[in-house]
């Protein structure tokens, strides 16, 4: 197979019978060998029922019902783990992203590129609800990760399989694939494609969704710097913490013998104590996450965040491992 794209849906019932036609001809017309796998993340309206009716019509489509809604990322992880192809597109069920853009997305890959990521210049969405925050989550990851893209939000993307293949996506982190993609030496670039306003239902994203984003990417941090090496990480704060401590109980210990200030009548002893037993936590903590690490390093064979009520037009075997 040579192109996968992966499209998560969730109440999308009035946008699924507009997805068939604006997805397939641009495809077709290119020659492209491909395949559509369509994930319905726990739709509670009819979304479901006219993903098969897609299947039905066309061998092509492949459906995956999840049992319950899961989220994004981990509906875009069910459809990287059932594809086939060698190059993966994953983009919005909303209708906001365009099909047409995909074959310039593929030229771009054709560069010698790994990763090419969308990017939504002319945004068709709420300024201050949407796009502003957006913005600046974008320049803060960019920062945080040095991985310079204007747009993590864009779900249009494209992958060659190689990239996706040992990716493990938990919480809001599919936006942060091109960093992981980075950490494994990937070319990553980026195109301007076109966003369209949203015709129907109503978006699922809101401003709640930036705490989780800006969680996430403490997490990306911590994974960047210490993901293999966690007591460096912790040990470092802790011993600075003990040795602030140190500092700290050496100036009250001189308050007593040169000033006459008995250790009472400062707080510097309760100081002292909270910092060493913070210092000792981190040196715990640091050990604990060195040998959970090293479980997980072993251990790694990839655990998913969902689970698969039924398919179709896809085999049993056919979900990567």
């Amino acid at each position: 197979m040579q192109l996968s794209i992966i499209v998560p849906v969730y109440n999308e019932e009035e946008s699924i019978p507009h997805l068939y036609d604006r997805l397939v001809p641009p495809l077709e017309r290119k020659g492209l060998e491909f395949e559509v796998i369509l994930v319905n993340d726990g739709s509670r309206d009819s979304s479901g029922r006219l993903l098969d009716e897609l299947a039905d019509r066309d061998e092509r489509i492949k459906v995956v019902h999840l049992r319950r809604n899961y989220g994004q990322t981990a509906g875009m992880m069910a459809g990287f783990r059932h594809a086939s192809g060698k190059v993966i597109v994953a983009m919005d069920g909303d209708l906001q992203n365009d099909p047409e853009d995909i074959p310039r997305l593929l030229e771009k890959l054709d560069e010698g590129y790994d990763v090419v990521s969308g990017w939504r210049r002319d945004r068709k969405d709420a300024t201050f609800s949407r796009t502003l925050p957006s913005r600046l989550a974008n320049a803060l990851i960019s920062y945080v990760s040095r991985v310079d893209l204007h747009d993590y939000g864009c779900t249009l993307k494209a992958y060659r399989y190689e990239v996706l293949r040992d990716v493990r996506l938990y919480g809001e982190m599919h936006r942060f694939i091109p960093i992981h993609a980075v950490w494994e030496g990937a070319r990553v670039a980026e195109i301007e494609v076109q966003h369209h306003p949203r015709r129907f239902g109503q978006s699922k994203y809101n401003l709640s969704r930036v705490q989780r984003v800006l969680l996430d990417l403490i997490l990306i941090r911590f994974m960047d710097k210490a993901l293999d090496r966690p007591i460096q990480y912790f040990g470092r704060i802790g011993l600075n913490t003990l040795f602030f401590a140190f500092l700290v109980g050496l100036v009250a210990i001189y308050l007593r013998l040169f000033e006459h200030v008995a250790f009472i009548q400062t707080p510097l002893p309760l100081l002292v104590a909270l910092l060493m037993l913070s210092g000792l936590m981190f040196l715990s903590f640091g050990l604990v996450a060195e040998l959970l690490m090293r479980v997980y390093f072993e251990a790694k064979s990839g655990g998913v965040s969902y689970s698969v009520a039924r398919t179709r037009n896809l085999d049993a075997t056919q979900a990567t491992e």
